[in-house]
């Protein structure tokens, strides 16, 4: 077991793991936010997906000790206006059916819009490519108003 100091959704926390564990894990079982699922523990999936230093990543194949200083952003701290926008299209639309995946295609979402507020079908498609859907809403996902959601980022 080693300590390891962590900043999640804005706040500093410590934590006593093996540096193998994966990120997936401390945050479900030590630091409770269970909002991050565990879809397949090998990345193909997207259900574990949390922002690392901004970027999306999949939580279930990076160890803690690879985290050094990098925040790290899960469903329950998405904020910002790109995180807001996809949040509320997310509920307007009704997108949610089973709702096990949508953490992860919502922060996969949340950091194309952060990173390019005018995305082209490639760069959605690009983006969102990994996050299996076992209820199969894709064209309920796919249906999201970028025009929307570009709007909605840039207002706040």
């Amino acid at each position: 077991m080693s300590a390891y100091t962590l900043s999640v959704n804005g706040r500093t926390r410590s934590v006593d793991v093996d540096g193998s564990t994966p990120v997936l894990w401390v945050l479900r079982d030590t630091l409770g936010l269970t909002g991050t699922k565990y879809g397949c523990g090998m990345a193909l999936c997207g259900a574990c997906t949390v922002h690392l230093d901004g970027k999306p990543v999949r939580s279930c194949s990076v160890p803690v000790s690879a985290v050094g200083g990098k925040p790290i952003t899960t469903i329950e701290g998405l904020g910002g206006a790109a995180g807001r926008a996809v949040q509320q299209a997310w509920q307007r639309l009704d997108v949610v059916q089973c709702g096990y995946c949508q953490s992860g295609q919502i922060m996969s979402a949340a950091a194309l819009l952060s990173s390019n507020r005018a995305p082209t079908d490639a760069d959605i498609d690009a983006a969102m490519n990994g996050n299996v859907c076992p209820c199969a809403t894709y064209v309920r996902i796919r249906s999201l108003p970028i025009g929307t959601l570009r709007s909605d980022a840039g207002a706040a």
